[in-house]
């Protein structure tokens, strides 16, 4: 078989005449028609288990990887794979198949389903585990660059008076006194007030660290409606409680670290948590939980949990009339954190409805 021989020390090429012994691959220097020399000739010897023997495909040429950085190139790749073959050398059953078309699909439906089963099921999982070690002292700092992230673009200072501001905070104070009397199994939250504007409007979120913030126009929007407003902060009270920004921001890092292996460029990772957090959308799982929670403090304060429903109800309706009001080019910024952005109010009425049953 001739072919060209790399030292891999410098970029001349050596033709050369190929030959295998049984434990050996032989390579003789060549003239430049491809003969021996009559007189004696360079020779190298490299051990077949050395060797990395190329992929068959249906294009280019065939190289040789050989150990300390050299290289045996065959520029006729159908008589090398003949030549090859005629050794012992046969392809792996991985390398038959993608050959054909039918083992390229199969190939591609299983990356596809690995890909989905990984993000469906194996991020959760890894995430969970990553926050059960996550010491509650990151909440804070973590709570604290996304709450700033969130100010810079989307909220506003609140037109709300201090003194109101305080009001709002003693009566959830209150709530929270009496639906967990125990206040060693309470975590500490913090009330904040915002404007949430054209983009946001009527709107709650909760961040880690107890952040709880709610916007002027969600109070405007359930104004004489109290129970309602404290169960929407008790709903986000249940976010901070089973750490569903911590999670969140887990699944967050590694989805992009894994786009960042397939590209490549980790640069934005680390310093885009934040504001992937303040972006982030719970789960619809992670949703239900806080809602149970809304259902179990609003009950041990002495409240009906049917009060929620005037909140979808609400918000539904808000819905219906800011569709038949924007044009069809507006664009509302997607924050699928916040309450707002869960449609799935039937389901969320039911919830509310036989819970206070």
């Amino acid at each position: 078989m001739q072919a060209l021989y790399f030292d891999g020390h410098s970029a001349r090429a050596t033709p050369v005449r190929l030959h295998v012994t049984e434990a050996a691959l032989h390579a003789v220097a060549a003239d430049p028609g491809g003969n021996a020399g009559a007189e004696a000739a360079t020779a190298w010897q490299w051990p077949l288990t050395e060797l990395v023997w190329p992929e068959r495909t249906r294009h280019g040429q065939r190289t040789i990887e050989l150990k300390g950085g050299g290289t045996l190139v065959a520029t006729d790749a159908v008589a090398f794979d003949a030549w090859r073959a005629r050794h012992g050398h046969r392809d792996g059953w991985i390398v038959r198949a993608q050959q054909h078309w039918r083992g390229v699909a199969l190939a591609l439906m299983l990356l596809v389903a690995t890909v989905a089963g990984g993000y469906r099921w194996g991020v959760p999982l890894i995430a969970r585990g990553i926050v059960a070690v996550v010491p509650q002292a990151a909440d804070q700092a973590l709570g604290d660059a996304a709450l700033a992230s969130l100010d810079r673009q989307w909220l506003a200072p609140s037109r709300i008076d201090a003194a109101r501001q305080d009001e709002w905070r003693a009566r959830f104070g209150a709530l929270m006194d009496q639906a967990m009397p125990d206040a060693g199994r309470r975590l500490a939250w913090q009330l904040h007030f915002r404007s949430g504007g054209e983009s946001l409007g009527a709107n709650a979120l909760a961040l880690p660290g107890g952040h709880i913030v709610i916007t002027d126009e969600m109070l405007a929007l359930l104004v004489g409606h109290e129970d309602t407003v404290l169960g929407v902060l008790a709903h986000e009270y249940g976010h901070i409680e089973h750490r569903h920004g911590m999670h969140a921001v887990a699944r967050l890092t590694l989805v992009s670290l894994a786009v960042s292996v397939a590209l490549g460029d980790f640069s934005s990772v680390i310093v885009a948590v934040p504001v992937l957090l303040a972006q982030a959308g719970y789960s619809r799982e992670a949703e239900r939980e806080a809602d149970a929670a809304a259902a179990r403090l609003l009950r041990a304060s002495g409240r009906s949990p049917e009060v929620m429903v005037l909140l979808f109800e609400k918000m539904g309706q808000q819905r219906d009339d800011k569709k038949k009001s924007e044009s069809s080019a507006s664009r509302t910024p997607n924050l699928p954190i916040a309450f707002a952005s869960h449609p799935q109010d039937d389901e969320r009425i039911r919830f509310f409805r036989e819970a206070a049953r």
